[in-house]
Order: C-alpha cells, then sequence, then structure tokens
C-alpha cells in the first residue's frame, strides 16, 4: 500500500508542493488531537466573539484557524493565505509561490455532539512577480486550483485529496503516523437515488428547487421512477466524503434571507468542486460551472448542487424551467 508521499512523487508533483502538502496535513493532525480531547480539554462550545461571517466562534474554530495558520507562515512557500474566519488575508512569505485558501473547521455546529468535522483547503499559485498580495489576487476561478482537499475527522482520519490527476483517499495509520492510500483514483457513479440537502430550508429555497425535490421525494410514483434517500451530517465534508465514495447530490440552493447562499466560493465550494471533478463528477451553482465562477470578494458566498454528473445536469435542467 503506497503512502501519500510516494503518490505524490508517482503524479510528478513538484517538491515545493509536496512540503506544502506536508504542512497542511501536519497542522490538520494536530487538530484532529485538539478534537479527539473534545470536552477532557475545555475545546467545545462557543466564543462571545463572532467571525467575520456574523456566525457564533466556537472554540474550536479559532484553535483550528490559529493552528492552520500558524504552520503556513512557518513555510517558506507560502505567499499569502485566506481563511473563511479572518476578514482579510493574511501575507506569509513575500518570497513564496503559493496562495491559499480554506476552511479550518468545516461543520463545527457539530463540535459539541461529536458530530462530523472537516478542514477544506486549496492551493494556487501566486504571480512570479515579487510585488504585495492583494486580496485581488485571490480572484482567479477555480480552474486555476492546482492542488485542494479535505481531511475528514471521523472514526478514521482520512485526506481527500487531488493535485489535477484524480482524486484519491489516504487514510492516517496510527502506528507510524503515515497516510496510506486506501481509495485511488475515485470515480462518482453518473446516476444516483441519494441526496444530501437540508430539507428544513426547503420552503426558503426557488421555486425549481423546490419542485426537484418534490420529484425525488414523490419516488417510484412520481417521473423520476425510482425511490431516493436522504442523507444530511450537518458538514460538507462529511456529506461529500459519502458522495465521493458512493455518488449522490450534495445541495446548499439560495434561500430567501441568504441570495447567494450561505456557503462560500473560496474556501467551500471551489476545492470540493475541484475534487469532485476529477472524480467525474460535476459542480454547479444551478446554472453554470463553479470552478468557472469568478470570485469578486475573498468571503463570496455561492449557490451549489455537487456530485453525480447526470443529477447535476438535471438540476440545470429545472433551473431552466425544462
Amino acid at each position: 500500500m503506497k503512502n501519500l508521499y510516494t503518490q505524490l512523487e508517482q503524479d510528478n508533483v513538484p517538491k515545493t508542493l509536496t512540503l506544502l502538502i506536508q504542512s497542511i496535513v501536519g497542522a490538520c493532525t494536530e487538530i484532529a488531537t485538539r478534537i479527539n480531547h473534545g470536552a477532557l480539554s475545555d475545546v467545545l462550545g462557543s466564543l462571545p466573539d463572532h467571525n467575520v461571517q456574523g456566525e457564533v466562534q466556537k472554540k474550536l474554530d479559532v484553535i483550528a484557524n490559529n493552528i492552520l495558520i500558524e504552520s503556513l507562515k512557518k513555510n517558506k512557500q507560502v505567499r499569502a493565505v485566506a481563511s473563511e474566519e479572518v476578514e482579510d488575508i493574511i501575507l506569509c512569505n513575500s518570497f513564496g509561490k503559493y496562495l491559499i485558501c480554506f476552511d479550518p473547521l468545516d461543520g463545527s455546529s457539530n463540535t459539541d455532539v461529536n458530530g462530523s468535522l472537516g478542514t477544506i483547503f486549496s492551493i494556487s499559485s501566486a504571480s512570479p512577480a515579487q510585488t504585495e498580495v492583494s486580496e485581488e489576487d485571490f480572484f482567479s476561478t477555480g480552474r486555476s486550483i492546482i492542488a485542494a482537499g479535505y481531511v475528514l475527522y471521523g472514526p478514521s482520519l482520512m485526506l481527500a485529496l487531488s493535485t489535477g490527476s484524480g482524486t484519491h483517499i489516504y487514510t492516517l495509520d496510527p502506528s507510524n503516523n503515515n497516510f496510506m492510500l486506501t481509495h485511488p483514483n475515485l470515480n462518482i457513479p453518473e446516476d444516483t437515488n441519494e441526496f444530501s440537502f437540508n430539507l428544513s430550508n426547503q420552503f426558503k429555497w426557488p421555486e425549481n428547487v423546490q419542485k426537484y425535490i418534490v420529484d425525488l421525494q414523490l419516488g417510484t410514483d412520481g417521473i423520476r421512477k425510482k425511490n431516493f434517500n436522504m442523507r444530511w451530517l450537518g458538514a460538507m465534508v462529511g456529506d461529500m466524503h459519502r458522495i465521493l465514495c458512493k455518488g449522490g447530490i450534495f445541495g446548499y440552493p439560495e434561500e430567501k434571507n441568504f441570495k447567494y447562499g450561505k456557503l462560500r466560493l473560496l474556501y467551500e465550494a471551489n476545492p470540493i468542486a475541484f475534487l469532485v471533478e476529477q472524480a467525474n463528477g460535476l459542480a454547479s451553482n444551478g446554472t453554470t460551472s463553479i470552478l468557472d465562477t469568478v470570485p469578486s470578494s475573498i468571503h463570496q458566498r455561492i449557490p451549489v448542487f455537487i456530485g453525480s454528473k447526470n443529477e447535476v445536469l438535471l438540476i440545470e435542467k429545472y433551473a431552466l424551467g425544462k
């Protein structure tokens, strides 16, 4: 069984990028240790502060964010980072080759109930010019991503990663602290009978999305002529991990109070879309590809429909009234 670094070498990943991935993975391993201590080390619960999104911050949000930032600052290849938890970009090393975007703790509402959690990240190349980095340097489309992944803090510590040569899943071997390749070359089935939508918000969605969901719920009695199962873990990483492994569609539509949805383009949608499209899936905002969306803000939100190819294409047809 190959380990992470053997696979990266086989995929001809540059040494500088491999070392950067190593920094991220090392930070996530430390985050996993903090999560595992849970109530034993007073890391659960919320803080009185809110993040830049106006959301209540969990203690583990801040802990995970600080661990990642400190690790990336030490890597000389990192020019700057953008975090979901921080209002502005963070400058690191003026000669660094890479820009990093990350959601330090996806699903943080699950922290107090020992639920599914994850870290999501993407890596892009910085401009070769040794000029000061600004927020606009992060405004390239997802097609500029050279590597993306997530770490799932579950019964096993797992890493999903793509460097542009397919998507692989690795599992941490606690005996030697190596991530071992356990799920190579993922291939999401084009058809599915599973969906991951938070149906408690169904009445807030556009009519075309509500119609799509109703047609799923009608099962064999409706126009879809087959039954669907719903899976919803309350953490994008957990839901998308299942879809990468078994197929399905994940949806987070726009809502009445969130015109552009709630998920962030740079920190959640783009990295997951990159992983999914490298695994034969599709990622759409309902009408166009997520990876083709040009950001206008580092905290921009976007509606998300990601997963099995034919199901994503179908929801685009609903959006067009077909």
